[in-house]
């Protein structure tokens, strides 16, 4: 790395799947990259050695999103990095089956809403506490990962999940309107299928190559295809886009 000051951004649950391609992409750009991950550690330290084997900085970071006090600990560990500029809140889950709501458990539910809208909540608190000119900070931008299932519901597969990215995109819009006036541009990406393994997890392996055939693409989108948008709106490139949700799903 040059002796230029390297800014850092936190990524949740960035040890897989679109995370992953997350931080590669943006250790490449130069970024500091926080790799937030729940429980393997072996993949997270992976993904930071690719980082470095570019010329990256990249640290792992282990935590649960919806606990107040891991968030904290991942947001300390961005400024040994350099500057807080940004945020990508991924983490997210689906439960482990494929299944209508009145079959889903209430214990399965209520971890997917702790994930994915209060580890969203906690994270973005954080960010704009570091990040906002209200508390002296420089500014910086925000992207959170939805899914276009907010938009469809997904019934008969993870209305739970589909409720919680819809939760996501209304902290999105709310959130945009209380920070753009303090240096901070808040948007999300809503990313249809794509070959991770968060099909897998919940039981449904196959399910991208099912799904292809809805697609106007005909085909499930790559990590890297979402990695490239996250990066845009984190970019000056996207200087004057607040608030907006950018689907990147192939059509569908």
């Amino acid at each position: 790395m040059n002796s230029a000051v390297v800014n850092s951004v936190v990524v949740t649950g960035g040890s897989r799947g679109i995370g992953a391609a997350v931080c590669r992409l943006l250790g490449a750009r130069g970024y500091g990259v926080v790799v937030n991950y729940a429980s393997d550690v072996d993949a997270a330290r992976s993904v930071v050695a690719d980082v470095r084997a570019v010329g990256g900085q990249a640290v792992a970071v282990q935590g649960d999103v919806s606990a107040e006090r891991d968030v904290t600990r991942m947001f300390d560990a961005a400024t040994e990095l350099g500057p807080l500029t940004g945020l990508v809140g991924n983490a997210g889950i689906t439960g482990d089956r494929l299944a209508r709501l009145d079959e889903q458990s209430v214990e399965t539910v209520r971890r997917v809403l702790d994930v994915n809208v209060t580890g969203a909540f906690l994270c973005a608190r954080e960010a704009v506490r570091r990040m906002s000119t209200r508390y002296g900070g420089s500014g910086g931008s925000i992207v959170m990962v939805s899914s276009t299932a907010a938009g469809r519901g997904s019934p008969g597969e993870w209305v739970h999940y589909a409720a919680s990215k819809a939760a996501v995109e209304s902290l999105t819009w709310g959130l945009a309107q209380e920070v753009a006036g303090e240096g901070i541009r808040v948007n999300a990406v809503a990313p249809g299928t794509v070959e991770t393994d968060l099909h897998a997890a919940a039981g449904a392996p196959d399910r991208p190559q099912r799904v292809a055939a809805t697609i106007p693409l005909g085909r499930a989108g790559q990590p890297e295809e979402i990695a490239e948008g996250i990066a845009w709106l984190l970019s000056p490139a996207a200087s004057f886009v607040v608030g907006a949700v950018l689907p990147i799903s192939g059509g569908r």
